[in-house]
């Protein structure tokens, strides 16, 4: 009988923001299919995820936007409102978490 070895390999998420997007003028059908009104989307990914909670909470209180969606078990947020707004709370969500909580954080893109 061989001696084998069994290696279990496992991939822990740091403190990061993987994803910050703007999608400034969707396509009526893609509101229409997540379920939001009309305007500007944002897109936010984070771990860990329950930072996604602390993500929703400072970007409503940035600019007016809706938060539309907060999944705290796949660290995603999305955000809905004019494009100024939804670019200011991505944006302040950026800041404070590189700043205040020490996150690698990704460039806001947009689309």
């Amino acid at each position: 009988m061989e001696n084998l070895q069994r290696i279990i390999q496992e991939t822990v998420p740091g403190k990061q923001i993987t994803l910050l997007h703007l999608i400034s003028s969707p396509d009526p059908n893609v509101n229409d299919r997540i379920g939001v009104d009309e305007g500007s989307l944002g897109i936010l990914t984070l771990t860990p995820t329950e930072s996604s909670i602390i993500a929703a909470d400072i970007a409503s209180k940035a600019a007016s936007v809706d938060i539309a969606f907060v999944d705290r078990f796949n660290g995603a947020v999305l955000i809905n409102g004019d494009v100024e707004g939804v670019h200011t709370a991505l944006a302040e969500v950026q800041r404070y978490f590189k700043e205040i909580l020490g996150f690698n954080v990704c460039e806001v893109t947009k689309s």
